[in-house]
């Protein structure tokens, strides 16, 4: 079930609710029973086997003369 992170304007309070999609913008109420709430933008982050694939691959060794004769 997704998570929605609200801030109550009353006091401040900072709080997190599991709610279902069809729930994200009903009304909701502090912990302290504060009714005048905004829900916040909240970021995802999404990494995986598939996003690691795509960045770039360091070069391997630490330099130098490769032994193949080019280097004197």
């Amino acid at each position: 079930m997704p998570r929605y992170d609200f801030r109550c304007r009353s006091c401040g309070a900072t709080f997190e609710l599991r709610r279902t999609m069809a729930q994200a913008n009903d009304p909701a109420v502090c912990p302290q029973g504060h009714e005048d709430t905004v829900k916040l933008l909240s970021t995802v982050a999404v990494t995986g086997a598939a996003g690691a694939a795509a960045a770039p691959q360091a070069p391997s060794g630490g330099g130098g003369c490769c032994g193949g004769g080019c280097c004197g």
